[in-house]
């Protein structure tokens, strides 16, 4: 008779609430899935989080805008790990997307991408990815609507793991 190995799996632990705050928090890239046609689509976006909800710019044109009029349910994730996959986390969220329409609040919002985009150092191209030239400075995000303003809301799950 054989000896039968029994192979126990290691789950991956999972984050507190502190921990993939402090994650959302440290990033400023994310990857946003939508409802596609057949395929999920998947695109990567910039965005800033006020400690409760994470904020989108979206420009006015593609797919994802397609996506989003049919169906505002994505599911967005947020992700660090090193080089050599020694250390990682990821969050992944379901929940949607809402349009937001307030002239004060996407003044504030769009600011804060531009607080980024400078406190970051990040490169003037990302500014093509806005709806803006890269010659543009920063602050015409704030000054100019070429964008749509998207705030993730309704979070239904959440999966936020960890290595060990």
């Amino acid at each position: 008779m054989l000896n039968a190995v029994v192979m126990e799996i290691v789950k991956i632990p999972r984050m507190d609430k502190k921990e993939y705050d402090s994650l959302i928090e440290k990033g400023y890239i994310c990857r946003i899935a939508f409802q596609g046609e057949k395929y999920p689509y998947i695109a990567p976006f910039l965005y800033v989080f006020d400690g409760k909800f994470l904020y989108f710019l979206s420009t006015k044109y593609g797919k994802k805008l397609e996506y989003f009029r049919k169906s505002p349910y994505v599911a967005v994730e947020v992700e660090k790990y090193t080089r050599d996959l020694s250390s990682y986390t990821f969050v992944s969220m379901q929940g949607y997307l809402e349009e937001v329409t307030d002239s004060i609040e996407k003044k504030l919002i769009r600011q804060e991408f531009v607080d980024l985009i400078k406190e970051r150092h990040l490169s003037p191209n990302i500014l093509a990815a806005l709806g803006h030239s890269p010659q543009d400075p920063p602050e015409a995000i704030a000054r100019e609507e070429r964008s749509l303003v998207w705030k993730l809301t309704g979070v239904m799950d959440m999966v936020a793991l960890k290595n060990l």
